[in-house]
Formats: C-alpha cells, structure tokens, sequence
C-alpha cells in the first residue's frame, strides 16, 4: 500500500512543501529503506521512528517499507522529517488511518520514547502551509505559538508521536492554537531594559545616534577605553522606531530558521541588536556553510549589527560586509545551491583611536609609536569606511559632569518620539518608491531629485570634497546625512548647516582617514 503525507523543507528564509511517500509490501524481508537525497539526519530518522513506534505502543513494523521524499532532486536536511516519516509508516502498515493524513503538514522531530521535540522555521513552515491550502500544520506543542502567527490555518501543537496519530485518525480532538500577534506584538514593542537617561553628557554623541536611528545610517564610534562607546550603541535600538508588522513577521521569520525563538515565542516586537565576537568567521557572519544558516548580518536585519573593537576583527571578516551594506541582502551561492537571506541592518562600531587605547585622551599619554597607529587603524580598508556615514570621537565624561544630576537626561521615548517624526517624513515622501523606506536607503540615481541643495551649501561641499579628499560615495552619503538633518529639524530643503553638520560628522576624513 502506498500513502503520501506532507513535510516541508527550507531554502533560505522560505519554505517549500515536500510529498512524504510510503510503500509497504509483505516480504521476508523488514528492512526500511528511505529515498529522495536524504542527508545523515534522516537517514538516521528510521531508528529514531522505529524506536518511538515501539514506545508509543504501536506494534512492529513488520514489513518492508520504502519512504520516497519528493521531488529527489532537494537535499532534506535535519531532524524535523521524524514525525512525517513515523506517521507515514504508520499508515502504510495499516496501524494509523491516512485518511486525514494528505490535509496537513506535518514536521517535528522524534525522542526514542515518542516524544516531540522543537524543530527550526516554523514560521515559514506554517505560511507556505496557508499558501497551498492544506487545512493544518501539525508541530511539536514548543513551536505552535511561533507557527499560529499565521492565520487562516489550523495549528496544531502535539506532545509526541501518540498524540499526533490519535489526532489523525480523529480519536482526540486537539483545539488549535491561536494567538494574538498585535496583542503580543504592542506588548513587546516598547521592551527594552537600556534607556538614554543613563547616559551622562556625551550630548554630541546622542545626537549623532538620534541622526543615525533617523535615517537608518551606520555609525562608527572611536576613543579610549571607558568613553561609553559600547553603552551608548546598546541603546540605540531603543530610540530607533517600532518596526511595523511586516518588519516584525521578516525579523522572526529569519530568528525562526536560524532555530533562535524561545519556547512559546511570538511576533518578535524588539528590533534586534547583535553584538558577535570578534573571533567570528566569515561564514558565521554572513551566513551558510554545509547546512545553509543565517549569519549574523541577517539576524541583524532590520536592527542593529554592533561590532566591537573593530579593528580586532579579522580583515577577511570585514571585508564582506562592503556588499551587504549597499543592496541590503546577502546571496550565499555553492556549486549545488543558491540561497538568498535578506540583511537591511545598521551597522554600529566602535574601536580605540590607537593599539593603547589612549591617543587625545585629555588626561593619560598615549605610549604608541606612529607607525603601530597607522598599522592598527589600516586594519579597516577604506572602501569599508567610506560605507559608514558617521564618524564620531568619543571622549571620556569628567567626574563632575559624570555625577551632576541637577539635570535630568532626555529618554530614550523622547529622543525615539523626535526620531518617528523624521521617520514618517521620509515614509510619506518615498510611498511611491518600492522598497525605498529611509534615507540611508536612497539610491545614487534619486540623490539630485530628493537631496537639491542650495548654492551656497555646494560651494561648502565642493571645498570640503578637495579639502578632506572625500571619494564619490562620501559625497552621497553627507547629501543623505543632510537630507535626515534636514528632517529631523522640519525643514523641506537642506540648508547649509545641515551640510556643515553632516560634514562635521566626517570626523575620520578630517583627520587623513584610516
């Protein structure tokens, strides 16, 4: 007998449905044999099942069983096919009706005691699932709040392998599982446990995060040791506007298949914010390797990628940022495949001015020869720092100035109420322009239609262009700088001294470049 149920396999950050096929003959033989390019993890799925099928009170297979996984030209990966497999071995041997099994998918990974454990991309499971019109979506309880994101689809969450064969044949009745992800997703938006008032002084500073989580520019942040770099880019995502619903759905649909929800997990409402060591490889950055993952710039997407102590950083590790940071998404491409992960995120960093850690420093000396300062800020290639739009010093708070409270600090609801303002600006001003949402985003064929300045601001420009020698691309991104000063200031038109602060916020040029 032949019955077919349905699996999903992932590719990227989407899903694709897969047919699981079992045939059962009566021969002498009770081998069970498992086809369609499976990886090591399958393969090893049909101990797993026969274990939980002995545990879960089922009899023996005593047949021979070929399960096909199609189309076979899709390499399955992982352990999640555990639970389609048993269920389809079960029907083929005549044990679970397959009546209802063709209406849902089904994907959950087996414990030799026939219990259910986690599996990754739910989420993107459960929207093809509701694409294709099947009625469900069988999962392991732990993933069935993440999958009934999804409406206009069943979910239903079950404990182990028992569970899921008495549903199918209609023995229990399993309520779906609904949530509310505007409820969830409201609750979570305003989460964050940083805040700006913590922030003593560095008044420059808050304003130049306050201009980045405007218009979504990347920011590089150097001093010595001490100065507040890394404190002030860990609040940034707290001024940076709520995501909308369908940034939120992107974001978890990524944190889905990277298998970084928790258990119960929602609609993610918090922008993310990853910080990776500096001993991360390329791949771990980027993204894929032997089973193809999302690498930390796509966790990052639609939030903030920090990178600490840059120049520690290893250069290859740098350097393949330069693509991502200009078309917002990353193509991992290998001799058998091809996946694409979006990567729209705003890059924080922060490094000392020299290899001590102390050069400007007002109050210690720095004990670093010339020539260890150039090798240690050459660590960042041009080509990287031209991609940064602010470059900033930070230099370390005074003692009176670190314990004045005589006057309260701004909060960051405050500054992320000035920052929502500029946002809906450029939103309204960009409604007709697909994919174009924020003026870090604006492409070099839109500048002169969105970013006109005055005369007098280009002759500013053209001295600082010869002056600090800035390349093409600088030139771009002080017109965009201008364009979110502009904005936040509530003005139409970029005024010479939006110009002068965005040049102003070129501080690295000024001083000769890395």
């Amino acid at each position: 007998m032949v019955v077919k149920g349905y699996a999903s396999a992932l590719n990227g950050v989407n899903a694709q449905t897969i047919t699981v096929e079992a045939n059962a003959t009566t021969t002498p033989d009770f081998a069970t044999f498992i086809i369609g390019l499976p990886d090591i993890a399958v393969k090893e799925s049909l101990f797993r099942c026969d274990a939980a099928i002995r545990n879960s009170g089922y009899d023996a297979i005593r047949q021979k069983i070929v399960i096909n996984l199609a189309p076979a030209d899709i390499r399955k990966e992982g352990s999640a096919y555990d639970l389609p497999v048993a269920l389809a071995m079960l029907a083929a041997s005549f044990q679970v009706s397959a009546d209802n099994l063709g209406d849902y998918i089904v994907m959950g990974e087996l414990s030799l005691d026939g219990s259910l454990l986690p599996i990754k991309g739910a989420l993107p499971i459960a929207i093809q699932a509701m694409k294709e019109g099947f009625k469900g979506l069988i999962v392991p309880i732990q993933n069935a709040k993440e999958a009934a994101i999804v409406k206009d689809i069943d979910v239903v969450g079950v404990r182990n392998l028992r569970e899921a064969g008495d549903f199918i044949q209609g023995k229990v009745k399993i309520k779906p599982t609904k949530v509310n992800p505007r409820s969830d997703f409201e609750m979570a938006l305003n989460a964050y446990d940083v805040d700006f008032a913590d922030v003593q002084g560095q008044e420059n500073i808050k304003r130049a995060m306050e201009i980045a989580a405007a218009g979504g520019h990347n920011v590089l942040l150097y001093g010595p040791p001490g100065a507040g770099k890394t404190m002030l880019a860990k609040r940034l995502p707290s001024i940076m506007p709520p995501p909308g619903l369908y940034e939120a759905l992107e974001t978890t649909k990524i944190h889905s298949v990277a298998g970084k929800m928790g258990k119960d997990s929602t609609l993610m409402g918090v922008r993310p914010f990853r910080s990776p060591h500096h001993t991360i490889s390329d791949v771990a950055l980027v993204g894929g390797g032997a089973n193809p993952q999302p690498g930390e710039i796509s966790l990052a997407h639609n939030g903030v990628l920090f990178l600490d102590e840059m120049p520690e950083f290893k250069r290859s590790v740098l350097e393949v940022l330069r693509q991502p940071l200009e078309e917002r998404k990353v193509t991992v491409s290998r001799a058998k495949w091809s996946v694409e992960y979006p990567a729209s995120f705003m890059l924080i960093a922060s490094m000392n001015p020299c290899p001590c850690g102390y050069l400007n420093h007002p109050e210690k000396q720095c004990t670093c020869n010339p020539g260890s300062i150039s090798r240690y800020r050459n660590k960042i290639s041009g080509p990287l720092l031209d991609r940064i739009d602010i470059h900033l010093e930070v230099m370390p708070v005074s003692h009176d100035k670190l314990t004045d409270r005589s006057q309260q600090n701004e909060t960051s609801q405050e500054i992320r109420e000035r920052v929502i303002k500029a946002r809906n600006i450029q939103s309204e001003r960009y409604k007709e322009k697909e994919g174009l949402y924020h003026n870090a985003m604006l492409p070099s064929n839109l500048i002169q239609e969105y970013c006109s300045i005055p005369q007098a601001a280009q002759l500013l420009l053209r001295s600082a262009m010869q002056k600090l020698n800035l390349s093409a691309r600088a030139h771009d991104k002080i017109l965009k700088l201008s364009r979110t000063i502009a904005d936040l200031a509530g003005s139409e038109s970029i005024m010479v001294e939006h110009i002068a602060e965005a040049i102003h916020f070129r501080s690295l040029d000024r001083e000769g470049g890395i």
